[in-house]
């Protein structure tokens, strides 16, 4: 079923006074509850300046995975809080808002996944994090965007990879490692509507830009990258690059980080294709409408009521953990 993105609504930023008394409430609960606030680079701003971390899905997991804290209170997707859950079973993990998913998950339904697999017993799987705990739990391997090229190039050399379920990351992984793949036909709906001409267009008005691409995007946006990366390395790029301006092609949550982390420098969205523009209209940035359907309120209410809960079987919890943790130890080496 295509995402009907139309039914959610347009955030609004929040008044300063409101937003101030919402973070001071935040943080009481916080220290009350003895609770970690991890939030995703595409949260919106005032969740990410109250929160202990924000990063990637490999930042995410590894900090999920390391906490001492007694409640998680995921500020992202509804697959990242599982993961925490998954990684800590113990503890109470929370979602602001339980209707927050996302369009890969959609895309790799476990069932259909199950059966596919039966087509080549010798099929190796290679999971990208953004799927659901059932679909982990029947991987052989998690990766990320930021350490999917080292997961496949330490993927047994015997087997036939099977990577899932985003097929530009995949494309793009592929190129990389030179190891072939089959790959599940699935996208992030928000990454999918970069286009090469629209951002042709942008790269004439900032023709000093460097240009950086998130790997979720389509190869006719990557090939006019200066650097394909995860939301982690665009940052570390952006610090690092001499330049002074750059046109950043992902979700325009990492903006606000962006700015924070490197006030001297200009960072332009990339532009969304619309097809109910005219090719000289200004192109709309992207927004994932799951990520930003967490908002500071709901945090305070989440950790309020300490729900909406995740929730996992201890069997999908036994069988998606090694998988999680077979990636976490790859990365480390």
């Amino acid at each position: 079923m295509p995402l009907d993105v139309d039914r959610f609504p347009v955030r609004q930023p929040l008044p300063r006074e409101r937003r101030d008394a919402l973070s001071r409430e935040v943080l009481v609960l916080k220290k009350q509850l003895n609770a970690v606030i991890l939030a995703h680079n595409y949260q919106v701003p005032e969740i990410q300046d109250i929160s202990d971390y924000v990063g990637d899905s490999l930042g995410l997991s590894q900090q999920a995975a390391a906490t001492k804290a007694d409640v998680i209170v995921f500020c992202g997707v509804h697959f990242m809080a599982e993961t925490a859950k998954i990684l800590n079973p113990d503890k109470i993990v929370v979602l602001p808002d339980k209707d927050a998913g996302c369009s890969l998950e959609q895309s790799c339904p476990a069932d259909k996944l199950a059966e596919f697999q039966k087509t080549n017993p010798n099929f190796y799987t290679v999971t990208y994090i953004n799927c659901s705990a059932e679909v982990k739990a029947l991987s052989d391997v998690i990766c990320t965007s930021g350490n999917a090229v080292k997961i496949v190039n330490a993927s047994p050399k015997d087997r036939d990879l099977l990577f899932v379920p985003d097929e530009n990351l995949g494309a793009w992984v592929m190129e990389q490692t030179g190891r072939p793949m089959t790959l599940w036909r699935g996208n992030c709906y928000a990454h999918v509507e970069f286009r090469r001409e629209s951002l042709l267009r942008l790269k004439a008005t900032y023709p000093d830009a460097k240009v950086v691409v998130h790997p979720e995007s389509l190869r006719e946006v990557r090939d006019l990258a200066d650097s394909v990366c995860s939301t982690e390395r665009m940052i570390s790029f952006c610090k690092s690059n001499p330049a002074n301006q750059f046109i950043i092609v992902t979700e325009s949550g990492i903006i606000h980080r962006l700015q924070k982390e490197c006030p001297e420098k200009e960072f332009i969205c990339g532009p969304v294709f619309d097809a109910m523009r005219a090719p000289t209209d200004p192109c709309r940035c992207s927004e994932c409408k799951y990520m930003k359907m967490n908002t500071l309120e709901k945090v305070r209410d989440c950790m309020k009521r300490l729900a909406p809960r995740v929730e996992l079987s201890p069997e999908i919890i036994r069988k998606a953990r090694l998988p999680i943790e077979r990636m976490l130890e790859i990365s480390k080496s």
